[in-house]
């Protein structure tokens, strides 16, 4: 079998779409879920039965859950991706103190924990991937969706900052930058959703698939000069 890679948030339709391939593509996986243990099953019936090495469910929104779910990781990883995505619609004035702390520790406090308990590992051997799905929001802002976009851009921050680091040791950091990604996460009746793909220069959303498609690129040999990189899947909308 191929490398291992662990996919945080493989329940959402991106994580779903992502471990999917590269379950298909002969990498073994390592799958976290929080709560839709239905969307894993489907994941797992669809692959190889040897493709799966284990099944994690942790919630990543407390200190208690993210120690718990690091004491569980019991096999090497070779990679990681950060697909897990909790979004927050809502003048940032109106926003509740457990909501911050919930966004923060969900995109930010778990995955520099999850990074820095598999780091050494990484290092002994000189390799190692380590790839997030961040948002185009993190890049340019947005309006009624402060916390998510602030989340993202300290995800991206990680990223450039991980990278000058730990590149000497054979370890690549970069992120996947989505537009707008038709995935259930995106609330949108027709009438919104029909405006914000008119202003999509190749005039669809993106799909899971599409971001599924990057990530399998980066995590292969011949991406190994993409170093630090927020790599932008946005169908040329910004």
């Amino acid at each position: 079998m191929g490398k291992t890679v662990l996919v945080i948030g493989a329940s959402g339709d991106i994580g779903s779409a992502i471990a999917t391939q590269l379950g298909n593509e002969g990498y073994q996986l390592i799958l976290h879920y929080h709560q839709n243990r239905e969307a894993v099953t489907a994941i797992e019936q669809g692959l190889a039965p040897e493709t799966v090495l284990d099944v994690l469910k942790a919630d990543l929104e407390s200190t208690e859950g993210i120690n718990t779910f690091l004491t569980s990781l019991v096999y090497p990883v070779d990679a990681i991706v950060f697909a897990s995505g909790v979004a927050h619609y809502g003048l940032f004035q109106d926003t509740p103190e457990q909501v911050m702390d919930a966004m923060l520790s969900v995109h930010v406090k778990a995955p520099l924990k999850i990074v820095q308990n598999l780091l050494p590992s990484m290092i002994q051997q000189k390799a190692g991937k380590i790839l997030f799905i961040s948002s185009i929001w993190g890049e340019i802002g947005a309006s009624y969706e402060v916390m998510y976009a602030t989340v993202k851009g300290a995800q991206n921050s990680f990223v450039k900052s991980l990278a000058k680091e730990v590149g000497r040791s054979g370890i690549s950091v970069n992120a996947i930058s989505p537009g707008y990604i038709d995935t259930k996460m995106n609330v949108l009746d027709p009438e919104e959703k029909a405006q914000l793909v008119s202003e999509i220069p190749l005039n669809r959303p993106g799909t899971p698939e599409d971001i599924a498609n990057a990530v399998s690129f980066l995590l292969q040999d011949k991406s190994s000069y993409i170093h630090g990189e927020i790599v932008r899947i946005s169908g040329g909308w910004s």
